[in-house]
């Protein structure tokens, strides 16, 4: 269950502002506020998405900071009724939404902190996809440091050996001697370098970030979404919980998320694909499937990053910069340490 996930982790004390209430706008402010998103998707040409726990709670899984979410009711000696197990969560229609929308052209990119593996069981391809905090369905190499998917979620949390060997894929012979551990980071642990990278890289160049069910209280995960106003990019805000970012974004949706996205993509004139088993990694006999980020995505990911920051000096000497992009300097330099419990 989501909770077991949650005590598996060591001991933290600074979980971050809990519990604080949803607010809910208007049938009429929420359909002008979805017109408005789907307006800026047909024009943008780069769009990342951001998730968090929230775009799995009608999927059965209980979020952390909510009203009734995991740690909000640890404070008071309770644990979620809202609670199944990882291998029983099928993806939700935001989950899916996301995977048409990508289909569609409208969705370049999502980073997301969720360990609960519904991306990867929807059956979007990983080159679409930052996992900062780990994955439950994966393992990984400690000697070649690939990933393979699992049928089953891990036994373990916090990187331990799991006790199965690297199965190697079929055009690489497996490691000799190669031990699994699982994909989950504990609070200690550093994010994995090209998933942050390759999240640092699209959320700074987007021309929209979009989070879904995230009060953004986690960095680095809660502060990427602002990285592309020092291009004059927009950040839209989904969440029913108010952020203490909602005032530097450039619109703020208090709805769920599963209406949020339907309403989009209903604008936008693209269907909903439905969860199907086929497309399942976690349900492919045998299971172990390669799941690493692709080393071409990473090259091409990080030469178009390059190209747009030579691009900013060039303006900066010319003094053509407007002032969000003044500061831009510190672009180049990613965080590449940061941790897990660092909450802003």
């Amino acid at each position: 269950m989501s909770c077991n996930y949650a005590e598996g982790l060591s001991d933290y004390d600074n979980k971050g502002v809990l519990g604080i209430p949803e607010r809910f706008d208007d049938d009429e402010e929420i359909q002008k506020k979805c017109r408005q998103l789907a307006d800026w998707l047909l024009t943008a040409k780069r769009v990342v998405v951001h998730t968090g726990a929230g775009i799995s709670t009608s999927a059965g899984i209980p979020d952390f900071r909510g009203p009734n979410g995991v740690w909000t009711l640890e404070e008071k000696g309770e644990k979620p009724s809202m609670d199944i197990s990882f291998n029983e969560a099928v993806p939700t229609k935001t989950h899916m939404a996301l995977k048409s929308l990508i289909r569609a052209g409208y969705v370049h990119y999502i980073v997301t902190q969720n360990i609960d593996g519904l991306h990867l069981k929807s059956g979007i391809d990983r080159k679409y996809l930052s996992e900062l905090h780990g994955n439950y369905f994966l393992e990984q190499c400690t000697k070649c440091k690939r990933q393979f998917v699992r049928a089953t979620q891990a036994p373990t949390v916090g990187q331990k050996l799991t006790g199965n060997l690297c199965p190697g894929t079929k055009s690489a012979r497996a490691c000799r001697g190669g031990q699994l551990i699982d994909n989950i980071l504990d609070w200690e642990h550093d994010l994995p370098d090209k998933d942050l990278d390759m999240a640092y890289w699209n959320a700074t160049l987007a021309d929209v970030n979009i989070t879904l069910g995230t009060t953004l209280q986690i960095v680095p995960a809660g502060s990427l979404p602002f990285r592309n106003k020092k291009y004059g990019g927009k950040t839209v805000i989904c969440n029913l919980q108010p952020t203490k970012h909602d005032k530097k974004a450039d619109l703020v949706i208090a709805t769920y998320v599963d209406a949020i996205l339907e309403k989009v993509c209903k604008f936008l004139g693209v269907e909903i694909e439905e969860y199907k088993v086929e497309d399942d990694p976690t349900k492919k006999v045998p299971c172990d499937m390669e799941w690493t980020i692709p080393a071409q995505n990473v090259k091409q990911m990080e030469k178009e990053y390059d190209a747009k920051i030579k691009e900013l000096n060039k303006k900066r000497k010319a003094g053509l910069l407007g002032k969000k992009e003044e500061n831009c300097d510190d672009l180049k330099n990613l965080p590449k340490k940061k941790k897990k419990e660092e909450i802003s």
